[in-house]
């Protein structure tokens, strides 16, 4: 673990951001070797600080890699300048071996290969850090393609994620602007992310909801899941014969009109977030294929996101207050979401988000460009540390995806156009006035619930504050830090004015003389030195390995 947390401090200072460590105290850990040498550069004096980041994440391997995708998702938590260089972090390692495959669906499936696949593909079709994927044909004849993770992959994964804890931890404790970007909360957030996306049967799942809902369309297909042959660390998943939606000269020759590929699966798009409340958040060409019945095959559900029903409300009020041009009602709704913290600056953030919806306000549905006013809310709400729920994040990231897929096959295609109908449609629902007896009787439950219990509950604290116990909590926001350092301070200076006290004791004793002696030199005047030495050198290595003098 401290050779690991050596590396990640190397790395820092190879791409110059020492400082980071220095100012946390643990540029201590380095090896000395790695102090002594001079640092590796292996990047440009011209490279920005964005790209450094991206250079330095690929170099500490798949776990940061993936660390820096899930902030590229997240333009609330980290500067956009940031957010898009980690956008091309690309996850792409060395296949591991067919004896590997072999051993791993024999332990997870309880067969040998050759009793399940009629044949199976060694080389793999596609290999990332979690694991890679294989076509195969099963005994039943059916075409598949057949997931594996990666050997031992959980094992680093687990142990990154400690260190990325306590790292996070220590810098919200040192680091009074890192509490802006909120680590610990990045790090929860992508522990949930890598841990379900390690977990097949997660994906399959993902997989069978998109089945379901899209199970009447006329377009849209998604492929079966074989659950006979998956598990945690095994997906079989149908093989789909088709194209690529970005292979344009395929496409040509097999008379596909991309416009209307584009419409259908943007249609699609607002279907999952207005009906449905389940969305792929990773639309892009890659993962759509078309085939040669002319249907639209949606791939890869290991990124997906869940709206219920009251943040679709939410949302669908939010589009409202937009329209409106509603200030007080879009701050509620970010109250609402849970997102406004107590030491965010409210009259300052009325201010600009009344300029922000001044340029919307009247503007019809179609006229709205939902990538640029995502992209404008969410760098007005990083400006005023307003925290966006991880789904809502990761549904901006898949709206900006949705029309960045259809920008490439037809750049005349409007996804505000196309999301107009669903938005009008959802507006109206909610305005139903069964939608609204609904909401309004759902409150009354609520009230009552609360009534029933509020005499009770005002009861037990009145006879709590007779009794005189009732206790106030103090948060002292940071003095517990300072608290810390001070002691540890005044520590330092104890043990050093003891060290004097020694040395000056043992000059003393040489001076009187006394017996026995030692190489002509009072005994008991040099064990006081040898001993003020030792702790004087203990006390210096201490202070060089923390870094704080």
């Amino acid at each position: 673990m401290i050779k690991r947390y050596g590396k990640i401090v190397d790395a820092l200072v190879k791409y110059e951001f020492g400082y980071i460590a220095d100012r946390m105290g643990i540029g201590g850990i380095r090896p000395l070797r790695s102090r002594i040498k001079k640092p590796e550069k292996v990047h440009k004096d011209t490279d920005s600080g964005p790209k450094k980041a991206r250079l330095m994440l690929e170099e500490l391997g798949p776990t940061y890699i993936k660390l820096g995708q899930i902030l590229s998702m997240r333009q609330d938590l980290i500067p956009p300048e940031y957010a898009d260089e980690f956008s091309k972090l690309q996850d792409e390692v060395q296949p591991f071996g067919m004896e590997e495959v072999e051993r791993l669906i024999m332990e997870e499936l309880g067969s040998h290969i050759t009793d399940i696949f009629e044949c199976f593909e060694n080389t793999p079709i596609a290999a990332a850090s979690i694991g890679q994927v294989h076509r195969a044909k099963l005994k039943t004849g059916e075409d598949v393609v057949v997931k594996v993770q990666r050997p031992g992959i959980k094992k680093i994964i687990e142990a990154d994620l400690d260190i990325m804890y306590s790292i996070a931890a220590f810098a919200e404790e040192h680091l009074p602007e890192a509490k802006l970007y909120r680590p610990v909360e990045i790090v929860e957030e992508f522990e949930r992310s890598i841990k379900a996306e390690m977990d097949y049967t997660q994906e399959g799942r993902n997989a069978d909801h998109f089945a379901r809902n899209f199970r009447d369309h006329p377009r849209i297909y998604i492929p079966k899941v074989y659950w006979d042959h998956s598990s945690m660390k095994v997906l079989t998943l149908e093989y789909i014969d088709g194209v690529k939606s970005n292979s344009f000269g395929e496409l040509e020759r097999m008379g596909v009109d991309r416009t209307e590929v584009a419409t259908e699966v943007l249609k699609s798009f607002m279907k999952q977030i207005y009906d449905d409340g389940f969305f792929h958040a990773d639309l892009h060409p890659g993962n759509v294929f078309i085939m040669k019945d002319g249907m639209i095959a949606l791939l890869d559900f290991g990124m997906a996101g869940f709206l219920s029903r009251d943040m679709r409300n939410l949302l669908i009020d939010d589009l409202i207050a937009i329209t409106k041009g509603d200030t007080v009602l879009y701050i509620e709704l970010l109250r609402d979401l849970g997102s406004i913290g107590d030491d965010v600056d409210l009259s300052s953030l009325k201010v600009d988000i009344d300029h922000l919806l001044y340029k919307y306000y009247g503007r019809p549905i179609r006229q709205l460009n939902t990538a640029l006013i995502l992209e404008e809310m969410i760098n007005l709400l990083r400006k005023y540390k307003v925290r966006v729920p991880a789904n809502v994040a990761l549904l901006s990231k898949g709206a900006m995806t949705a029309e960045s897929f259809g920008s490439i096959m037809d750049p005349d295609v409007n996804l505000t156009v196309i999301a107009e109908p669903f938005a009008k449609q959802a507006i109206k629902d909610r305005l139903r006035l069964t939608n609204i007896a609904s909401s309004v009787y759902r409150d009354y439950n609520n009230w009552t619930r609360v009534l029933h219990k509020a005499p009770m509950q005002i009861s037990h604290i009145l006879e709590i504050a007779e009794r005189g116990y009732l206790k106030l909590r103090f948060d002292s926001h940071g003095f517990d830090r300072i608290v810390a350092e001070l002691d540890a301070a005044s520590n330092r200076l104890s043990f050093s004015l003891i060290i004097s006290a020694i040395i000056v004791g043992s000059s003393l004793i040489i001076q009187t003389g006394m017996e026995p002696h030692i190489w002509g030199v009072p005994l008991l005047g040099v064990i006081g030195f040898l001993v003020a030495g030792f702790f004087g050198m203990w006390l210096v290595i201490y202070i060089l390995r923390t870094g704080r003098i």
